[in-house]
């Protein structure tokens, strides 16, 4: 088991992404702590996987998020493994053209998704660099490298978390942290993309909706969660020790790096 006795924490461990990695997680070993903002989600997750300490963090409340860690550090040592999966509900954004869209609406994923990668990376990385080693991930998407319609503040705000990673990483690898993300593309498994078939599709089956998905990709199938929670596994484990500072393309082909 590659990621044996690591000690990883979770934010956003009810969402898909997030409870999913949590499993490929403790199939691989580690000692998991879940978090998420509303608990109840989060409790079942960690009742499937029957070991797995819960706790209820809002993952932009900075104070919350560092006395959360802190109560992990006193009970397993350290931290090893940050991995930031939060979302946020999508179904008001998607579906509004930028000419009827107002600034607050723009302005929530912006204020969301990076600021949440931000606060968990920082205090994470605190509890690292002592140890010299740790890694610290997250999850962005398609949109962050290609342009598309109708996604608001969505697509900035997942590009403005692949530059985080990067600049993470330059000031972090030097102290033995490395930082990583992943860039899976078309999931119908999870909340998002069954947002953006609801915002985005006239016509179309949900059924037709992920033929289109499978269609854009080199294998001509969707990605699953279980693809995506394989390779966090691979990448937070020592394996992927050369592996600091970049995002993972994991669209199957539907964007060339």
């Amino acid at each position: 088991m590659i990621l044996q006795d690591k000690v990883a924490v979770i934010y956003g461990a009810g969402g898909a992404i997030g409870g999913a990695v949590a499993g490929a997680f403790a199939a691989e070993g580690a000692r998991l702590f879940l978090t998420g903002h509303h608990r109840a989600s989060v409790d079942v997750v960690a009742k499937e996987l029957g070991d797995a300490d819960v706790a209820e963090v809002d993952a932009l409340d900075e104070r919350a998020v560092d006395e959360h860690l802190q109560s992990v550090v006193d009970r397993a040592g350290r931290v090893d493994i940050s991995f930031n999966a939060i979302g946020t509900p999508n179904a008001e954004i998607l579906g509004v053209p930028f000419t009827e869209m107002d600034a607050e609406l723009f302005a929530r994923p912006l204020a969301a998704y990076p600021m949440s990668y931000f606060l968990t990376a920082r205090l994470a990385a605190r509890r690292m660099i002592p140890a010299g080693s740790g890694v610290i991930m997250t999850v962005t998407a398609l949109p962050a490298r290609m342009g598309s319609r109708l996604n608001g503040g969505y697509g900035p705000s997942q590009a403005a978390k692949e530059a985080l990673t990067r600049d993470l990483s330059a000031e972090l690898a030097p102290k033995g942290i490395r930082v990583v993300g992943l860039r899976p593309h078309g999931m119908p498994e999870t909340r998002t993309m069954r947002e953006a078939f609801d915002a985005k599709t006239t016509g179309a089956t949900w059924e037709e909706f992920q033929a289109y998905l499978a269609g854009t990709t080199h294998p001509r199938r969707v990605m699953t969660l279980a693809d995506v929670a394989g390779a966090a596994v691979l990448m937070a484990s020592d394996q992927a020790c050369g592996m600091t500072g970049s995002t993972v393309n994991l669209t199957m082909g539907s964007l060339d790096d």
